[in-house]
C-alpha cells in the first residue's frame, strides 16, 4: 500500500502532462471567439474523424482516469 501512495502522485502528473497537451491539440482548429463565450456556428455541422476523433476519445478517457487517480490518492491519503 505504501508503494501506491508514493507512485499515485508521479500518475496524476503524467496524466495531467498528456491532459494539457491532448486539450491544446484539440483547441488549434478552434477560433479564439468561442473561448469567451462566442459561437462558432461552423463546428456545430463539423465532425470528427481518423487522429482528431481518437485524440477527443483519448482526452476524455486521460480526464476520467485523472479524476478516478485523485479519488484513490485522497481516500488513501485518510486512511
Amino acid at each position: 500500500m505504501e508503494v501506491l501512495t508514493t507512485l499515485l502522485p508521479y500518475a496524476e502528473i503524467v496524466l495531467s502532462i498528456l491532459l494539457i497537451t491532448g486539450v491544446v491539440l484539440q483547441q488549434r482548429g478552434a477560433s479564439l471567439g468561442g473561448a469567451f463565450g462566442g459561437d462558432n456556428f461552423a463546428s456545430t455541422f463539423y465532425k470528427r474523424r481518423g487522429a482528431e476523433l481518437f485524440l477527443f476519445r483519448a482526452t476524455i478517457v486521460i480526464s476520467a482516469l485523472l479524476v478516478v487517480l485523485a479519488i484513490v490518492n485522497f481516500l488513501l491519503q485518510g486512511a
